[in-house]
């Protein structure tokens, strides 16, 4: 794009004919090569409408439907709603997010993109190269036409992409595809380790408050320890974690206790929460790193 620029800059140029490319440049198609494309959001959810249409509530319904179906089937589906992919069309832009995003699962490639310029009065579904069969572009164009666009007529945006999710899910239901791996109980030591690093100071502050930083942290390792073993059933599990718990309450007692003696004050560590924590809008959700989007799949308009 910078090259062709350059080029009519160049030829104009020489014909003395400046006046007529800036005309050129502003009043007709040319006037796209001096527009950057929209820039593509980071990943942070399975429903991103960074036009401010939807409710939190109905953003929150979304959410849920395709965090569960995404547990069930394996299938990642991703909703983003922008003002307008302007220079673009909407096909090149849902190309690059799906280039960028790589939604689906790594080893099956089965991720579905519906895509929506509110402004433009877009859309598009767009397919991994794993659910063009099960979603042809036909599929696709009809699911739009009869399920989405006559709701965005009416102003129901949320009628509209829950409608066309729904139609969509059955499509991928009648796939045969992969079955997602199953955590099995006990397994999400993601999760354990951020409720022991982060709950362990909490209780052994608590418990330290009524019988004193050793009788606390004491009693903080026993609760930890008997926690461990209602979700592992191992003994010597409920062992190690009790009493790295216990000693682990201890240092953050102690630190939180110098912290408010006048040392180390400022400093954010295990009890003090100086620096805060969040773990995200996104409920942790990822790419699976394995969308293919080949061009599969349809647009509309409303």
């Amino acid at each position: 794009m910078d090259l062709v620029r350059a080029l009519f800059r160049v030829l104009f140029r020489a014909l003395g004919l400046q006046w007529l490319l800036g005309a050129l440049l502003l009043c007709s198609p040319l006037a796209s090569l001096a527009q950057s494309p929209q820039p593509i959001p980071a990943l942070s959810a399975r429903v991103m409408d960074l036009t401010g249409t939807l409710g939190a509530d109905q953003t929150h319904t979304l959410e849920a439907r395709l965090q569960a179906f995404e547990q069930a089937k394996g299938t990642q589906i991703v909703v983003l709603m922008v003002p307008t992919t302007a220079p673009e069309d909407i096909t090149d832009y849902t190309q690059r997010v799906g280039d960028l995003w790589k939604i689906g699962r790594k080893e099956v490639g089965d991720g579905l993109l519906l895509i929506i310029a509110k402004n433009d009065r877009t859309l598009r579904v767009a397919t991994a190269k794993t659910l063009e069969g099960a979603i042809p572009d036909l599929a696709a164009r009809q699911v739009i036409d009869r399920s989405i666009t006559p709701r965005f007529r009416e102003g129901d945006y949320f009628g509209g992409i829950d409608a066309g999710l729904t139609a969509l899910m059955a499509l991928v239901t009648g796939e045969k595809l992969p079955e997602p791996q199953r955590s099995e109980p006990g397994t999400d030591w993601t999760g354990a380790l951020v409720v022991f690093f982060f709950a362990v100071p909490i209780l052994a502050r608590i418990a330290s408050a009524l019988l004193g930083r050793k009788g606390g942290s004491l009693l903080t390792g026993i609760g930890m320890g008997l926690l461990a073993w209602l979700i592992s059933a191992s003994v010597l599990l409920a062992v190690a974690v009790g009493l790295i718990a216990a000693v682990y309450g201890l240092a953050s007692t102690v630190l939180n206790w110098q912290r408010h003696s006048g040392s180390g004050r400022g400093n954010g560590g295990p009890g003090g929460w100086g620096g805060g924590w969040s773990s995200g809008s996104n409920g942790g959700f990822r790419s699976g790193g394995g969308g293919d989007f080949g061009g599969g799949g349809a647009s509309g308009r409303w």
